[in-house]
């Protein structure tokens, strides 16, 4: 380990908050160095416990978000808060900075906030995510909420890091039938309706009951029953129901499983390393054929009607991987 690498480290442990924003940016931005880095903070990390907040684009979440932080700081806990954004077509980056949400809690030193950018990942959740919850979670955080982006469907990936999944729908816009039309019902560890002072909470509410009565797949549930909660983020109503709700489904999983470290868990490690596998697989590939010149000459080929893609593919794949 080098002694750059090892001052990162104790500072990050020590909960220097620079530190851990510089580094933060340098995963989102994969830069050289930085799995040195998260190597040597993996020891350190297990210990924090990961909520994942989704749903559908205008439900609230942040506005969720940000009144737990208040009550789970009113309690004593100190929170990171990880917001996954759309990632701009321009700049690459997050669309929605950090100071534009949860504005209230920037001057609070026991709260650390970040957006994240999805990198194009359909899931919800970039290796860059996963990371920066281990780098929070070796920072000391007691709680980390993850505030993912709305992709209806491909939302499931929030499961595989989070302990606790909220899924958040709200009635009248029909998002609890696109719940049930994404299969987000197998995600959910708890569901939220909010801005439950609208017409049609109630109809939501019985929709959703009656959805998850039915659901067939219920390896991961076991015996957990999702409860529905009816919310009202904006004015604070509900908010510490849903708290004493995840401190429900926490002792749960203490008590199904014997600890809450998600990496003790043989079928999360190994989604993970898949994972994390593919992402490194790619990374290599694409710089190896820029390098060679090979994808520009490629490129070339199917733009002037030499070759079709689906060839330049295959020779690709077969020229460069091993």
């Amino acid at each position: 380990m080098t002694d750059s690498t090892r001052e990162i480290v104790k500072k990050v442990l020590e909960g220097d908050i620079r530190t851990v924003a510089r580094l933060i940016r340098d995963i989102d931005d994969n830069m050289p160095g930085i799995r040195d880095v998260l190597k040597a903070l993996y020891p350190h990390t297990g210990k924090a416990y990961v909520i994942g907040i989704t749903g559908a684009p205008g439900v609230g979440k942040s506005t969720l978000v940000d009144q737990m932080i208040k009550h789970l700081r009113q309690k004593g806990y100190t929170v990171g808060v990880l917001a996954v954004d759309p990632t701009s077509p321009f700049t690459g980056g997050a669309i929605l900075g950090d100071r534009v949400r949860m504005q209230r809690h920037s001057m609070d030193k026991g709260v650390f906030i970040r957006s994240m950018a999805t990198r194009g990942q359909f899931g919800g959740i970039t290796q860059a995510t996963r990371s920066a919850i281990d780098v929070l979670d070796a920072m000391g955080k007691d709680i980390i909420l993850v505030e993912t982006v709305g992709v209806g469907q491909d939302e499931v990936d929030i499961v595989k890091t989070a302990h606790t999944t909220i899924v958040v729908v709200i009635p009248g816009m029909g998002d609890d039938i696109q719940a049930i039309k994404a299969g987000i019902l197998e995600v959910g560890d708890i569901f939220v309706i909010n801005k439950a002072d609208r017409d049609g909470a109630d109809r939501t509410l019985m929709d959703l009951r009656m959805m998850l009565e039915m659901e067939t797949d219920r390896e991961r549930r076991d015996e957990w029953a999702p409860p529905i909660l009816k919310v009202q983020a904006v004015f604070d109503i509900g908010v510490e129901e849903l708290l004493e709700t995840i401190e429900r489904h926490r002792s749960y999983i203490i008590e199904r499983y014997g600890d809450l470290k998600l990496r003790s868990d043989p079928k999360r490690v190994k989604e993970s390393l898949i994972q994390m596998l593919k992402d490194r697989l790619f990374e290599t590939f694409l710089e190896r054929i820029s390098k060679s010149g090979e994808l520009e000459r490629r490129v070339d080929e199917i733009s002037k009607g030499i070759l079709d893609p689906y060839s330049a593919c295959d020779i690709l794949l077969k020229e460069h991987v091993v």
